[in-house]
C-alpha cells in the first residue's frame, strides 16, 4: 500500500473545506407555494352558497324526523294509526270539541275468533283477516274518521258530528260488516265476526276515560253476542 504523503493530506482537507464553503453559499431554494387544489373555486367559500347548502341539509333532515316520528305512530302490518298514534290523534280531537263545542263518538271494535283462526291456520291467516277487517271497515266510515289499530285483534274508530244514537247505529253496521265476511283456509270457510263498544265525546270528554269507557262497553256487547249465539251458555 502506499503512503499519503502529508501534502496530499493537506490537499485533501483544502478540497472538503473548499466544498462545505461553497455548500453554505449556496442560495437556499424558495419553499413552493402550494397552488391551488383541484376543483377550487372562489365561488366554494361564497357565504351564501354556503348557507343554501345548510339550509337544504337542514330540510331533508326535518324531512327525515317527520319520517320517523310518522313510523312511530304507525301500525306496521295494517298502515293505520297504532295505539301511540290513535291516542295522539283522539287528544288534539278532544281539545278541538272542547274549543269548538264540536261533537263526535268513540268507538272500540274488537274482532271476535280471531285466536281460534291463528291457531287453526297461522298467524299469516290472521294478518289476512286483520287487514279485511280494516278494508271493511274504511268502507263504512268517511275520510274524516281516523280509525286505529289499539293492539292485537281490537280497533278503535274516532267518528266527528254523530249523536249518540247515530254512534249506536254506526257501531251495529261496523259489527254487521266484519260478521258478513267469510275466510277460506286449508279449504275450510271460516267467519270472524266483530264486538263494538260507544263512548260519546263531549265538552268535558278526557281520552283515557274514554277509551275505558268504550273498552267496557264492548266487552259487554261481546257477552251479549256470545248469548245471542249460544243461549244455552256456551261460548261462540
Amino acid at each position: 500500500m502506499k503512503k499519503k504523503t502529508a501534502g496530499g493530506r493537506l490537499a485533501n482537507s483544502r478540497t472538503k473545506a473548499a466544498a462545505t464553503r461553497n455548500a453554505t453559499q449556496l442560495p437556499a431554494k424558495s419553499a413552493k407555494r402550494p397552488g391551488p387544489k383541484s376543483g377550487f373555486s372562489p365561488a366554494s367559500n361564497d357565504p351564501k352558497r354556503a348557507i343554501r347548502r345548510l339550509r337544504a341539509q337542514l330540510a331533508q333532515a326535518r324531512a327525515r324526523i317527520e319520517e320517523l316520528e310518522a313510523s312511530a305512530d304507525t301500525d306496521f302490518l295494517l298502515g293505520i294509526p297504532n295505539r301511540r298514534g290513535f291516542e295522539r290523534e283522539l287528544q288534539r280531537s278532544i281539545a278541538y270539541i272542547k274549543r269548538y263545542h264540536a261533537s263526535g263518538a268513540l268507538i272500540v271494535l274488537d274482532v271476535d275468533r280471531l285466536k281460534p283462526i291463528n291457531d287453526a291456520f297461522g298467524h299469516a291467516a290472521g294478518d289476512q283477516v286483520l287487514k279485511a277487517v280494516v278494508e271493511a271497515l274504511s268502507a263504512e266510515v268517511r275520510s274524516s274518521d281516523v280509525m286505529g289499530r289499539l293492539g292485537g285483534d281490537e280497533f278503535a274508530l274516532l267518528l266527528w258530528n254523530l249523536t249518540e244514537t247515530d254512534a249506536r247505529a254506526k257501531a251495529a253496521s261496523l259489527e254487521q260488516a266484519v260478521d258478513r265476511m267469510i275466510f277460506t283456509f286449508g279449504g275450510r270457510k271460516v267467519a270472524a265476526g266483530a264486538s263494538a263498544g260507544v263512548a260519546i265525546l263531549g265538552l268535558h270528554a278526557d281520552a283515557g276515560r274514554a277509551l275505558e269507557e268504550a273498552d267496557n262497553a264492548m266487552y259487554v256487547r261481546k257477552l251479549q253476542r256470545r248469548q245471542e249465539a249460544n243461549p244455552g251458555g256456551g261460548k261462540a
